[in-house]
C-alpha cells in the first residue's frame, strides 16, 4: 500500500496531475486513502466549486465500502465565508462588510445605469435590467482579474497617455460606453459604501487573498489539498502556489497534457485546451517536469495513453499544425496501431436534426442499463437537447439525474404563475384562462360550471375584452347562474390586476403574489414543495429588491418577471435513475461514468459563440486587461478533452438545428483530420443505433398478421332517422363525405371550435357580406358617392366582429380599392333595372322511397330580369372552379337553380335560370366566375343536379347504404372535415384498409 511520504516527502512545490479520462474525484479519494490512513480527518481538500465539493463527499464515501469512515474536511474555494470550518477560528471576514446578494446587486446596477447612462435615453425597465447583467459581469472580470480600471478609463476617455488609450477612432456607442464606465467604476463603490455591503466578486477575492496572507506567514501543517482548479484567476494561482508549497500540501490539476511537445506548448493560445494550465504554471515558473502524475493514476493502459494522445495532438495549437506529419510519424513510431488503438471505443454518430439526435442519445443511455452496475452520462451545453432525451427517457420510465435541474416553468407553480403572467396583458384570452382554470392550484379547477363559460363564450373568435365575454355569457340561455357567479369571482379577482398602473416593479409584483393567492385554491399548495418554495423566495426577493424600480407598463412588467422565471431552475432530487445522469459541460469535469456521451458538439454550442458585451469591444478588453472571449472557449475545449478521453465515448452531432444548418465543432474535425492524416479515413460508428432510433419514430414497413387497422366505418342507420331535408351547401358535404351528414344529422355530434380560432378570414367575410347586403337593401347610390358609402359600411362592419384593432388596421388600407371595384361591378349588373332580392330562401319538396324530402337554398342575391333571374353567389374566398361544378361537387348554383324552376322562391314565377355567377369579393380582388356548359342551358344544368340528387337520395333511402367517409378523398388535402378523428381517418386511409369499399358510383356527383 503507497504510504504518505509518496505524496508528501518530497519537497516542495508539491504539482501533481490527474490524466485526462481517469475518474478525477475517485483517484483523489483512493490516493489520499492510501497515504493518509488514520490521518484523513485531518485533510483539507479545497475544490473550485460547492457542487465539486459535494461529489468529492461522495467519492470518499464509496471508498468507504460500506465502513464507517471520518471524512476529510471538503471545502469550495468560491465560498469562502466565516462560520464555516476550517476558517471560522481564524476570522477571516469579520471586518468584510457583508455580500451584495445577486438580486439586489441586479437591481442595484439597473438603477445606476437608469441614473448614469446617457447613451441611450430610454435605458430603464427591462432594458437597464439586461444592460445591469452585462454590467455585474464587467465588474466581475475586473474583480477576478484584480483590474484597477479607473486610471486606464480616465486615459482611455481622454485620450491621455499612449496613442492606444484614444477613443477618437473608434465607434461613437464604444465611445459612450466607455464614458459611462469610467462613471461607473467610481459610482459602484459609493454606492456600495451607502448600502453597507460590498460586490460579491471582490469579497470573493478578498476572503481568498485574506486566506493566502494567513497562510503565508502560519503555514498550515495538516495535510492539505488543492484539487481539480487551473488557477483562472489570480488570487486563486497564487493560492495554488501557497498550498504546493505547504509543509504537507499538494496540488492536482485536471488533465494537463505533459505529453505535448515543447515547440507547441510555447504556441498555446486562449482557445487551446491547455492555455489556462500554461498559464498557471507560467504564473509561479514551474515547468512541466516539476508536475507528476498522481500516483494511483498511473496505469499501464496503452489504450487509454493512445486515447489522450490522439486528443491532444489533434487540439495542438493552429500553429503547431504544420508539424502534424511528424507527429504522425512519431505516434506510429510509438506502435503501428497507435491511432487505431486511440480510436477503440470512441464513436461518432451523426444525425439528422434534434429529435433524431435525442432518440440516438437515449437509446444509448437505455442500451447501457443492460449491463449490470454500467453507469452513463449525458455531456452537454445544449439544455434544449438534455430536455429531449430526459422526454425520450419517459418511453421507458426513466428519469436522470440532470444537473441543471428542472425549469421552474415546468411545475405547476410556474404554470400558474406563467399563465396569470399572460392574463396580465390578456385577461380575456381564453387559451390562458383554460390553462389557469385546468391547474389543480387554482380554485376553479374542476368546478362543472366552468364548462358552461368555455362552451358560450371561450370557443371560438377570440373576444375583445372581458366584456365581450360578459355580455356572451349573460345572453347565452344555456348558461347557469353558477357559471356566471364563477366568472364574476375570477373577474373580481384579477381586477385589481387590470387597473393596476404598473409604475413600480415592486408594488406590482405585491399585487401580482396577492392575485395569485387570491385565485389559487390554497395559497400553502401554491408555495408548497421545491417548486413552490423556490417560487415564493423568488418572488419574496424580488419585492423587497425591485421596491420603488420604474416601470412603463403592464407589458414590461410581464417582460420582466417572464424573463426571470424562465431562467429559474429547480433542484427536486428524488425518483431518478442512479445510473443514468445528464450533466453540463462543467459539471462533467470530476464525474465518472462508464460511458460517456458528448452530444451538441456544433460550432455555436460546443464551443459556444462568445457572448457580446454591449459595453466593451475587444480593443477596450485589450486596452483594460481583461481576458479574451477566446479564454472561454479554450476552458470548454479542456472540458471536451477531458470527458472524450473516457473508455468508452459516444459523440453525437446533428446536421440541423432548430431547423438551422449546423457545422460541426472544430474540435471533432481537427480530430478527423488528424485520423485522415494517419491514414484512417472515418471515426467509428454504430450506424444500428440510428436504425433503432429511425424504427422507433416510424411505421411499421411490414404490418404483423395481428395487426388490424381501423376499417372505414358504414354506418348503416335505419330509413326513418335518415335526413329528410338538405340545404344545397349540405349537398356538396354529401357529396364528398357522406359520413360527415351521419356524424351531424343523426349522431346530432356537434364540432366545437378552438379557443382562439384563427377566424379573421371568416369574421372578414362575414362583414364584408353584411356590407354588400345593406348597400342593396339600403339602396345606396353608384359612383363617387357609393363607394364612401361602401368604405363607410365596411369599416363599420369589420368593427363589429371580434377582429383586433391590429387586424383591422391592416384591412383598412384596402378597403377603397375593394370599394371602388365593387361599385364599377354593381353598376354593370344593375344595367337593365332588374329586381334585386337579397337572401332569399327558396324550398322545394319532392318524394323519395315514399317520404317527403326538403331541398333548401338561400341564396345571396337573385336579380329577376324579363323571362329569366340570374343567381349571384359571392364569396371572400376563392370559388369552386368550372370543372369541379360541372363534375357535381359543388351543386350550390345549379341545385338553387332548380328551386328557382320548380318555383321554391316566394314570387318569382315561370321564370328560366339566367347566370349562374360566383362573384368573389376580396380585399385584393373583385372578379366573376360563370357556371355554363358549351350546348346545355343552364335549366338544363339545374335539372341535371336536381336528377343527381334524386339519384344519390333515393340509393341512401335502402338499409344497407353505408354512409361512408371521404367518397372524394381528392378534396381531403384542400378542404378536410370536422368528423374526420371520429371517423378514424389516419388508420384507414392512411394506414390502409385492405377491406376498404370501393367508392361509390351512383349518379353523375360522384367521382
Amino acid at each position: 500500500m503507497r504510504r504518505v511520504d509518496d505524496i508528501f516527502s518530497r519537497p516542495g512545490p508539491r504539482w501533481y496531475t490527474v490524466p485526462a479520462g481517469r475518474c478525477f474525484l475517485d483517484d483523489l479519494a483512493l490516493g489520499l486513502c492510501q497515504s493518509l490512513g488514520d490521518r484523513l480527518p485531518d485533510a483539507t481538500i479545497l475544490t473550485p466549486t460547492r457542487r465539486g465539493a459535494r461529489a468529492m463527499a461522495r467519492a470518499f464515501s464509496q471508498q468507504a465500502r460500506g465502513r464507517p469512515m471520518l471524512l476529510p474536511q471538503v471545502r469550495a474555494i468560491g465560498d469562502l465565508d466565516e462560520g464555516e470550518p476550517p476558517f471560522d477560528l481564524d476570522a477571516l471576514a469579520l471586518d468584510l462588510p457583508p455580500a451584495l446578494s445577486s438580486v439586489r446587486r441586479r437591481f442595484e446596477l439597473a438603477r445606476l445605469i437608469t441614473e448614469r447612462y446617457e447613451g441611450i435615453s430610454d435605458a430603464r425597465g427591462k432594458l437597464a435590467l439586461d444592460l445591469a447583467d452585462s454590467l455585474a459581469a464587467f465588474f466581475d472580470s475586473l474583480a477576478l482579474e484584480e483590474i484597477d480600471a479607473s486610471d486606464k478609463l480616465d486615459r482611455l476617455v481622454l485620450g491621455e497617455g499612449d496613442a492606444q488609450y484614444n477613443l477618437e477612432g473608434w465607434a461613437e456607442h464604444w465611445q459612450i460606453s466607455a464614458q459611462f464606465l469610467r462613471i461607473a467604476v467610481s459610482a459602484w463603490p459609493e454606492r456600495l459604501k451607502v448600502l453597507g455591503a460590498m460586490d460579491p466578486s471582490q469579497r470573493q477575492v478578498a476572503l481568498i487573498r485574506r486566506l493566502v496572507d494567513q497562510w503565508r506567514e502560519h503555514p498550515p501543517a495538516a495535510p492539505l489539498i488543492m484539487a481539480g482548479t487551473t488557477g483562472s484567476a489570480p488570487s486563486t494561482a497564487d493560492l495554488v502556489q501557497i498550498v504546493a508549497n505547504a509543509p504537507m500540501g499538494a496540488v492536482l490539476l485536471p488533465g494537463l497534457d505533459l505529453s505535448l511537445a515543447d515547440n507547441a506548448w510555447i504556441q498555446i493560445e486562449d482557445s487551446h485546451p491547455q492555455n489556462t494550465l500554461k498559464r498557471l504554471l507560467d504564473r509561479h515558473n514551474v515547468t512541466r517536469d516539476i508536475v507528476k502524475v498522481w500516483p494511483v493514476s498511473l496505469d499501464s493502459n496503452r489504450k487509454a495513453e493512445a486515447r489522450r494522445r490522439l486528443l491532444n495532438e489533434a487540439l495542438r495549437p493552429a500553429e503547431a499544425t504544420r508539424d502534424w506529419r511528424s507527429q504522425i510519424a512519431i505516434l506510429k513510431q510509438e506502435g503501428p496501431t497507435t491511432v487505431e488503438d486511440g480510436l477503440e471505443g470512441l464513436y461518432e454518430i451523426d444525425t439528422a436534426r434534434d429529435e433524431e439526435a435525442a432518440s440516438v442519445v437515449a437509446l444509448l443511455m437505455r442500451e447501457a442499463l443492460e449491463t449490470p452496475d454500467k453507469t452513463v452520462a449525458l455531456v452537454t451545453p445544449d439544455l434544449g437537447l438534455s430536455r429531449r432525451v430526459s422526454a425520450r427517457l419517459t418511453r421507458w420510465g426513466l428519469i436522470a439525474d440532470s444537473s441543471a435541474g428542472d425549469p421552474l416553468l415546468t411545475s405547476l407553480t410556474g404554470r400558474f404563475l406563467h399563465d396569470l403572467l399572460g392574463l396580465v396583458l390578456e385577461p380575456h384570452d381564453p387559451v390562458l384562462l383554460l390553462s389557469l382554470w385546468r391547474n389543480p392550484l387554482c380554485r376553479f379547477y374542476d368546478i362543472p360550471a366552468m364548462a358552461d363559460i368555455e362552451r358560450s363564450a371561450l370557443r371560438g373568435a377570440r373576444p375583445n375584452d372581458l366584456g365581450t365575454i360578459t355580455a356572451t355569457l349573460h345572453a347565452d340561455e344555456r348558461v347557469s347562474e353558477d357559471a356566471i357567479a364563477q366568472w364574476r369571482e375570477y373577474v373580481d379577482a384579477i381586477r385589481p390586476m387590470i387597473y393596476q398602473p404598473f409604475v413600480d416593479l415592486g408594488a406590482s409584483l405585491t399585487l401580482f403574489s396577492i392575485v395569485a393567492q387570491s385565485l389559487s385554491g390554497n395559497a400553502d399548495a401554491l408555495w408548497a414543495g421545491a417548486a413552490g418554495a423556490s417560487a415564493s423566495e423568488l418572488l419574496a426577493e424580488l419585492m423587497r429588491e425591485a421596491s420603488g424600480y420604474a416601470i412603463d407598463s403592464p407589458r414590461e412588467f410581464a417582460e420582466i418577471l417572464n424573463a426571470i422565471l424562465q431562467q429559474t431552475k429547480v433542484r427536486t432530487g428524488g425518483n431518478n435513475h442512479p445510473r443514468l445522469q445528464v450533466l453540463g459541460a462543467i459539471e462533467a469535469r470530476l464525474i465518472k461514468a462508464d460511458r460517456i456521451i458528448l452530444a451538441g458538439l456544433e460550432e455555436g454550442v460546443w464551443p459556444p459563440t462568445p457572448e457580446n458585451d454591449p459595453f466593451l469591444s475587444r480593443p477596450m478588453r485589450r486596452t483594460l486587461g481583461l481576458p479574451t472571449p477566446e479564454r472561454r472557449t479554450g476552458l470548454s475545449a479542456h472540458d471536451f478533452v477531458q470527458t472524450a478521453a473516457a473508455p468508452e465515448v459516444y459523440l453525437i452531432t446533428r446536421r440541423r438545428r432548430e431547423g438551422e444548418p449546423q457545422v460541426q465543432s472544430r474540435w471533432l474535425w481537427r480530430l478527423k483530420t488528424l485520423c485522415e492524416g494517419a491514414g484512417v479515413k472515418s471515426l467509428p460508428t454504430r450506424p444500428e443505433v440510428l436504425d433503432w432510433a429511425r424504427a422507433l419514430d416510424c411505421g411499421l414497413s411490414e404490418k404483423p398478421a395481428t395487426l388490424k387497422p381501423a376499417r372505414r366505418p358504414e354506418p348503416r342507420p335505419p330509413v326513418d332517422v335518415r335526413p329528410d331535408s338538405l340545404s344545397v351547401t349540405e349537398v356538396e358535404v354529401f357529396v364528398r363525405d357522406p359520413y360527415a351528414i351521419y356524424a351531424r344529422r343523426i349522431l346530432k355530434v356537434r364540432p366545437l371550435d378552438r379557443p382562439n380560432e384563427p377566424v379573421e378570414a371568416r369574421q372578414r367575410g362575414t362583414a364584408i357580406h353584411k356590407s354588400l347586403e345593406r348597400f342593396v337593401t339600403e339602396n345606396a347610390p353608384l359612383g363617387r358617392a357609393g363607394v364612401e358609402t361602401l368604405n363607410s359600411l365596411l369599416e363599420y362592419e369589420l368593427k363589429g366582429t371580434h377582429m383586433s384593432a391590429a387586424d383591422i388596421a391592416l384591412q383598412r388600407p384596402l378597403i377603397p380599392h375593394m370599394a371602388e371595384a365593387f361599385v364599377e361591378f354593381e353598376a354593370r349588373r344593375r344595367d337593365g333595372k332588374p329586381r334585386l332580392i337579397i337572401e332569399s330562401r327558396g324550398e322545394i319538396r319532392f318524394p323519395v322511397a315514399g317520404r317527403e324530402f326538403a331541398l333548401i337554398a338561400k341564396s345571396d342575391r337573385l336579380e329577376v330580369r324579363d323571362g329569366h333571374v340570374d343567381i349571384l353567389d359571392f364569396k371572400t374566398g376563392y370559388p369552386a372552379s368550372l370543372k369541379q361544378v360541372l363534375a357535381g361537387f359543388y351543386p350550390q348554383l345549379t341545385l338553387t337553380g332548380a328551386i328557382l324552376r320548380h318555383g321554391g322562391f316566394e314570387g318569382i314565377r315561370g321564370k328560366s335560370v339566367g347566370d349562374l355567377l360566383y362573384v368573389r369579393v376580396a380585399p385584393d380582388d373583385v372578379s366573376e366566375r360563370y357556371v355554363h356548359e358549351k350546348g346545355t342551358s343552364n335549366d338544363d344544368l339545374a335539372e341535371n343536379a336536381l336528377t343527381s340528387l334524386r339519384r344519390r337520395l333515393e340509393a341512401y333511402a335502402t338499409p344497407n347504404k353505408a354512409y361512408l367517409s371521404w367518397t372524394a378523398p381528392q378534396f381531403l388535402k384542400n378542404r378536410g372535415g370536422d368528423y374526420d378523428q371520429l371517423a378514424r381517418l389516419y388508420e384507414w386511409y392512411v394506414l390502409g384498409d385492405d377491406e376498404t369499399a370501393e367508392p361509390e358510383t351512383d349518379g353523375a356527383h360522384d367521382g
